[in-house]
């Protein structure tokens, strides 16, 4: 690890941060703790800040915890963007995700991904099996499984198809970011919030952020069909946690049936919270996060 410094102004207390240079990126990470390792990799326009609450209740657990930046989010720098968006594919993310913890001295461990972490989670699962012992996967389903649901309702109600676009994008969140991120630092944490808006205002991060819904309708999701088609599945025990207050079991019903067909061992519940559930539900979320870990030791 390169660069370590003290963590910033977010409330990590007893966690080192620094860089991690991989193929093609320069990733940013906080861990701490001692224990059986476990990653947690955040959502979108979030940073590895977002789990502040979490984190240090789950290093209270007995767990090594690691929270990196995805690739272009936050302190991570990615490669300049190509026309096939490889670089900000989950299988390059996956791949930083496996050389920030090998740097670390950990070559398996238990992983959590939120939204956009999701499917870096189970990109990382399948594509690694042998590093990941288990898998949460929270506020989340495959790309592929929600492009194949696509109704009037999901189209007209999410973003993915308006950042999905060449460059319009980027003028419109560029010109006013603190109007279209919206963010409310009594949720957040003062120190969380401030964080994530310093990142939302750098047209870097924007650009990266769009790429990696650009890659989630592409090249992402052909992967995703190759998986399915040759039958692979992820085949360590596997956890879904959503939100009640969200949309994603109102859009799709079951969460867990879903993932069902993509895991061999899955179980699953609600937890009762809106989106950002490391924020605004931590207690429920550690305590759902620490069981599942650790009933690996």
């Amino acid at each position: 690890m390169r660069g370590r410094q003290d963590g910033g102004p977010v409330p990590f207390e007893g966690f080192e941060a620094g860089w991690v240079r991989t193929d093609g990126a320069s990733i940013f990470v906080r861990h701490g703790g001692e224990g059986p390792p476990v990653v947690l990799l955040h959502g979108h326009p979030r940073t590895s800040a977002t789990w502040h609450r979490v984190a240090p209740l789950l290093v209270r657990r007995g767990f090594t915890v690691v929270c990196p930046d995805l690739r272009g989010y936050g302190r991570s720098r990615g490669p300049e963007p190509t026309p096939d968006h490889a670089g900000y594919a989950k299988r390059a993310v996956a791949g930083d995700v496996v050389a920030v913890l090998r740097e670390l001295g950990h070559d398996r461990f238990a992983l959590a991904g939120h939204d956009r972490g999701g499917p870096v989670a189970l990109r990382l699962a399948l594509d690694h099996p042998g590093a990941v012992s288990r898998v949460a996967l929270i506020d989340c389903l495959p790309l592929s499984e929600h492009l194949s649901r696509i109704t009037a309702e999901f189209a007209t109600r999410w973003h993915w198809f308006f950042f999905a676009q060449p460059d319009v994008p980027e003028r419109v969140i560029n010109a006013d970011p603190d109007s279209w991120y919206r963010g409310d630092p009594r949720t957040m944490g003062r120190e969380n919030h401030a964080e994530w808006r310093q990142a939302v205002r750098d047209p870097r991060v924007v650009r990266a952020m769009l790429e990696d819904y650009r890659a989630g309708l592409t090249i992402d999701r052909r992967h995703e069909e190759a998986d399915r088609a040759a039958g692979a599945r992820i085949r360590c025990p596997a956890l879904v946690l959503w939100s009640e207050r969200d949309d994603l079991e109102e859009l799709y019903g079951d969460p867990v049936a879903i993932w069902r067909r993509w895991a061999v061992d899955v179980r699953g519940h609600g937890i009762d919270s809106g989106h950002h559930v490391a924020e605004q539900a931590p207690g429920e979320l550690a305590s759902a996060l620490g069981d599942f870990f650790a009933e690996a030791g």
